[in-house]
């Protein structure tokens, strides 16, 4: 683990599965990546290795493939932050346990068993983490994990827990000396912007038919106010979109969804938004760094 430096701020995500950090943060951990030779440092956290996931590449659909998926996903996520930039990135070794209601939901080796049956034993790694780097900022999804998936709930569970534990002096002091999290951020998905892309979308001769326009079944949307930062990651895009690529097993960037976002990737993979949870805000405009305010 690489000790923090006094003079440099550190930004710290955490997130469920390989893949994840790129989707959802990859344009702003490449940002803060391509400061870090001047002012930053960036590290990211998965809770699992994402054993139960999906092979999208059909001739690896296999039950060999599939047995060795979490090593897999280790390689695509180490590749996917080289391409981003990141140099820091660490996993608290907990099982994948699928999506809602698969019966990974019941292994007791899973993210999902084990916080909800050890909080405290779970929590605990990711304090270790915290005392160790001393991040200035956390992100992580919101109270719902962003779409509902078991393990992205656990993950904001471990991480506002953590966050909380790793600044109390009185808990657990073998794992290092307290330290506060200055802010911490909610990744968020802002209806208009989403809709307004969905639009673009169906004016287009696509070869494939997009979902009908109802914002109130897209669950991963949020209304527009609760947002108060935004960051323009749009120089970095191809970084965004080179780290996809790498999580070949479980993105195909070429067909489908990716392939749309591409048509408008500079809004939709440059621009990436949050929710400011605690901390203070910069003013009442939104933000336009995840450290603004911070000394």
């Amino acid at each position: 683990m690489t000790e923090p430096t006094a003079d440099r701020l550190t930004l710290m995500t955490v997130h469920a599965h390989p893949d994840d950090e790129t989707i959802s943060m990859g344009g702003t951990l490449a940002t803060y990546a391509a400061a870090h030779s001047s002012s930053t440092d960036t590290y990211v956290v998965t809770g699992t290795r994402g054993e139960l996931g999906e092979i999208v590449i059909p001739e690896r659909d296999t039950p060999e493939q599939h047995a060795k998926l979490g090593e897999t996903r280790m390689g695509e996520i180490a590749a996917a932050m080289a391409a981003l930039g990141v140099s820091h990135f660490v996993n608290l070794g907990f099982r994948d346990s699928g999506m809602v209601g698969d019966a990974g939901n019941d292994d007791p080796r899973s993210f999902h068993q084990h916080s909800t049956t050890d909080l405290d034993g779970t929590v605990e790694r990711l304090v270790r983490i915290i005392r160790a780097v001393h991040p200035d900022v956390l992100a992580t999804y919101d109270e719902f994990g962003g779409y509902g998936h078991p393990d992205h709930i656990k993950a904001h569970r471990v991480a506002m827990y953590a966050y909380m534990l790793a600044a109390a002096d009185g808990y657990r002091p073998e794992l290092g000396a307290a330290w506060l999290i200055s802010k911490v951020y909610w990744n968020a998905n802002p209806r208009s912007l989403f809709m307004e892309g969905m639009q673009r979308l169906q004016a287009m001769d696509l070869p494939f038919e997009m979902p009908p326009l109802n914002a109130e079944e897209f669950q991963f949307l949020c209304d527009d106010d609760i947002v108060t930062t935004e960051i323009d990651g749009r120089e970095y895009v191809d970084q965004k979109i080179a780290a996809l690529r790498e999580h070949r097993t479980q993105l195909d960037v070429d067909t489908g969804f990716f392939a749309a976002m591409q048509l408008m990737k500079d809004d939709a993979y440059g621009r990436e938004f949050y929710r400011l949870v605690v901390g203070k805000r910069a003013g009442d405009s939104r933000e336009n760094d995840l450290f603004a305010g911070i000394q």
